[in-house]
């Protein structure tokens, strides 16, 4: 069966962006802060996964939509979970950071490649 078939089958689940073009900008804002919403965290992991969270909240916004608008939105609906969770503190902070003037470019990184798992770490386990 080819790569094309398989992904025609039904039942199958869609891709994450797939998910975020069918989905509105508010359900993947709750979406986002719910897998940021995950409890205390390294300082390094935090970083990445609200990194990560913003990226992908910006990469659903609407074309037309007013950028401060949504952003105030989107700080607004996380705020509350910032102390619970370094990942949304990271989150809410980069929704600031990008609302300020004079513009400065955001530290945003990917985060590093790196295995996790495979075959070695299913022969460590036995």
């Amino acid at each position: 069966m080819s790569r094309r078939q398989r992904r025609a089958r039904p039942g199958r689940t869609a891709s994450l962006s797939v998910l975020q073009h069918l989905m509105e900008p508010e359900m993947l804002l709750q979406r986002t802060i719910s897998q940021l919403d995950i409890g205390p965290l390294p300082p390094a992991r935090a970083e990445e996964m609200g990194q990560l969270g913003y990226l992908q909240w910006l990469g659903a916004l609407k074309g037309r939509s007013s950028y401060i608008q949504e952003a105030m939105r989107a700080h607004e609906q996380a705020a509350p979970f910032r102390q619970r969770s370094p990942a949304i503190a990271v989150f809410c902070d980069l929704l600031v950071a990008s609302t300020r003037t004079p513009m400065e470019p955001l530290p945003l990184a990917m985060p590093d490649r790196r295995r996790r798992g495979g075959a070695l770490a299913r022969r460590r386990t036995v």
